[in-house]
């Protein structure tokens, strides 16, 4: 099983998977874009990694169980 079954795994489906990466990696690229600003208002990438790309940055972080992921049934 590769990474990214074992993240659709965890979360559910993939189309939920895809929401909560495309998230996560909104808010680690904007906390790229905010240092140097002073007090940060977003969370730093949770996993020690090569890459560069947030969107890798968070599957990484989904595969490792560092991003909760919360339902709300309506």
């Amino acid at each position: 099983m590769n990474s990214i079954e074992k993240v659709v795994d965890q979360i559910g489906n993939r189309f939920a998977t895809v929401v909560v990466a495309a998230r996560r990696a909104r808010q680690i690229n904007a906390y790229y874009n905010q240092l140097g600003e002073g007090i940060g208002h977003y969370v730093p990438p949770q996993v020690h990694t090569l890459s560069r790309k947030p969107i890798t940055i968070a599957m990484e972080e989904i595969a490792e169980g560092r991003v909760a992921v919360v339902t709300r049934e309506e």
